[in-house]
């Protein structure tokens, strides 16, 4: 065990510097762009087109490692990625910071690919879980210092998008040093979207209105927060709490779904979400207390979902189709994350802030009564067939675990 984790003690180290820049930019550019006043929409256009991005990069991505392989493709997609940080203070337009952010997000998805193929190369069918289990881990923890890092220098200046060029560009220096061997290239695989509803609508389904749902609450909820009166200290709060609360209830609500029918399970996640965000909606709780409370069961209802819906589709597929159904859930959630912010920001700028819970409640609702729909005509998985929850394979990430003569990647579809 302690030779598996030192053989990939670098990379590790690089995906901690990575994510949080990677946290600090994705707070930071929203709470910039309303001191801009860019519109609701404009934000929303944003956040859509970085998930336009990372969709892409889930199509194109595995070609640049198999032509260069995993370090030179990680060193150049990690340049361009921190000069892109910079070229937002240069060219402060909606529409050059949307086109923007589809870059960034085709290098995120590029560097995630190389992160987890390598880390799948790494570990054997006896430590996978432990080893995709520490990176889920740190992936959550330094999201939250990435995203607290707004506190340090005031939005309207320089130094935090300087801050976050900085942690993005050295990222690339542990792994450019390392002295490992390159994984084997990634192989591609099919993408059928339709054979995955097939397979399971509840999974395809659950995926998809999920990334809706939090696609809108990363790109807008700095927005909702500075318009109920937040400062930058305040943003970087509300988004940590967030996180925190769904990386706290993730495993037990895994554990949970083990023992009950997922969908039971994915069913009341939709119904606490809809709740927490009705309550935001209807009582107008703004900060404080109460907001923060709300909060944190907001997040820990909506982050899980992936998850639940994920291992709900595992459950349905035969093993050697792990890795398309891996690839058909990420961009399926992809997509939803795409519309759920242009959505949400119109809806804000008819309603104001509180009408980006309004829709990702409406998004909760419908997911929970497509999949009291989906009970009803079918009956569950018995539990019999039902994989062991696995919070590092069903985790929103670029690569399922996978049996140790799998090598193949899910990203480039």
């Amino acid at each position: 065990m302690h030779a598996t984790v030192a053989s990939i003690s670098a990379l590790l180290l690089s995906v901690a510097i990575l994510l949080m820049g990677s946290g600090l930019q994705s707070t930071l550019l929203p709470v910039r762009a309303s001191l801009e006043n860019f519109q609701t929409t404009e934000i929303g256009l944003m956040g859509s087109s970085y998930y336009v991005g990372f969709a892409l990069g889930c199509f194109y991505g595995g070609r640049a490692v198999q032509r260069v392989g995993h370090i030179r493709t990680y060193t150049a997609l990690t340049a361009i990625a921190a000069a892109v940080v910079l070229i937002h203070v240069l060219a402060i337009d909606p529409l050059a910071w949307a086109a923007l952010r589809a870059v960034t997000g085709v290098c995120f998805a590029g560097l995630f690919l190389v992160i987890e193929s390598w880390l799948n190369d790494r570990a054997g069918n006896e430590n996978r879980g432990l080893v995709m289990g520490i990176y889920t881990m740190v992936y959550l923890t330094v999201i939250v210092v990435g995203q607290m890092m707004l506190t340090l220098a005031a939005p309207s200046q320089f130094a935090l998008f300087a801050v976050a060029s900085i942690l993005v560009s050295i990222a690339a220096v542990p792994v450019a040093l390392t002295r490992s061997s390159e994984p084997k290239p990634v192989a591609e695989v099919r993408l059928r979207l339709g054979k995955l509803y097939r397979a399971s609508p509840s999974g395809m389904a659950g995926v998809l209105m999920g990334g809706m749902a939090t696609g809108a609450f990363w790109s807008l909820g700095p927005s909702y927060a500075i318009g109920v009166g937040a400062d930058a200290n305040e943003v970087a709060i509300f988004m940590s709490i967030a996180v925190l609360g769904g990386a706290l209830v993730q495993w037990p609500i895994g554990r949970l779904s083990d023992r009950l029918d997922r969908r039971a399970v994915l069913v009341a996640a939709c119904g606490v979400g809809a709740l927490a965000a009705g309550c935001f909606v209807l009582f107008d709780v703004g900060k404080g207390y109460a907001g923060a409370g709300l909060t944190a069961v907001f997040g820990a209802a909506a982050m899980p979902i992936y998850a639940i819906a994920a291992a709900h589709a595992f459950d349905l597929v035969e093993r050697s189709d792990y890795v398309e159904t891996s690839s058909g859930l990420l961009l399926a959630n992809s997509l939803g994350a795409v519309v759920g912010p242009l959505v949400a920001s119109i809806i804000m700028r008819w309603v104001g802030p509180n009408g980006m819970f309004l829709a990702t409640g409406a998004a909760h609702l419908a997911l929970g009564a497509f999949v009291v729909w989906r009970m009803k005509r079918s009956a569950p998985v018995p539990p019999e067939q039902r994989t062991k929850f696995d919070l590092a394979g069903t985790a929103p990430t670029m690569v399922p675990s996978q049996s140790e003569d799998e090598h193949a990647s899910r990203a480039p579809l």
